[in-house]
């Protein structure tokens, strides 16, 4: 925790999914509808965690969309667990972005928080999957930074360094908030940026369909609607 009080910044940027989106219950339910029987034994967590460790070698590799992000991770949960989803299946997974479904406290905080702040998303997705969730989340986001339009995944530092200079503005009046210490806080801070943390698994063990990582952001809540309090005081 910092001096600096939340209200004090005039820019607040946000990952999307893990924060905004629940991405962890419709990787799971989507992971189950594409793999069947080949998941039924494995628990939720372990989905989670081998989606993860996919999920993220892929991203560190030569750009993908983040589709094809998705069906490789697909098709890598499956082998992991002894099958091979069909075709048909896996492209069901890349296209499921769209259905996953937003936090209930999401909507109205960003409501609220457009009204005091510029808002922002710097999101590991498809410019057009995004905009299947922002319908979800039913805000204007002054600046929707993807990884296709940046051609690189967070945590890549590319991405923080690029979605900045399209932002400009004072950095000491920019948050970052997130979920992921991994994708967002680490590459977030070599940048200078404060960051706050939406602890979404703050009663689960583990660190779920994120790679485990060490930060130290600057604020802590467990949810958008805390933070949605307190950035507006």
């Amino acid at each position: 925790m910092t001096d600096r009080q939340l209200p004090d910044f005039e820019i607040l940027t946000f990952d999307c999914y893990g924060t905004l989106i629940d991405w962890e219950t419709g990787i799971v339910r989507a992971l189950r509808s594409a793999l069947g029987e080949v998941a039924a034994s494995a628990g939720d967590e372990r989905l989670l965690e081998l989606y993860a460790d996919h999920e993220a070698t892929l991203e560190a590799g030569p750009y993908l969309p983040y589709r094809a992000v998705l069906a490789g991770a697909a098709r890598g949960v499956g082998a992991d667990l002894g099958g091979e989803p069909g075709d048909e299946a896996v492209q069901g997974f890349a296209e499921s972005v769209g259905d996953w479904p937003a936090f209930p406290d999401s909507v109205d905080a960003l409501r609220r928080l457009k009204q005091h702040f510029r808002l922002g998303v710097i999101t590991n997705c498809d410019t057009d999957l995004f905009a299947r969730s922002n319908v979800r989340l039913g805000v204007a986001f002054d600046w929707v930074i993807t990884a296709e339009q940046l051609g690189s995944y967070k945590p890549n530092p590319r991405n923080f360094e690029l979605a900045l200079e399209r932002i400009g503005g004072d950095r000491s009046r920019h948050l970052h908030v997130a979920q992921s210490l991994f994708h967002d806080h680490v590459p977030a801070r070599t940048f200078g940026l404060r960051t706050a943390w939406i602890d979404r698994r703050h009663d689960r063990p583990g660190s779920g369909a994120t790679p485990p990582a060490e930060a130290t952001p600057d604020f802590t809540f467990p949810d958008m609607a805390s933070f949605a309090a307190a950035a507006i005081g």
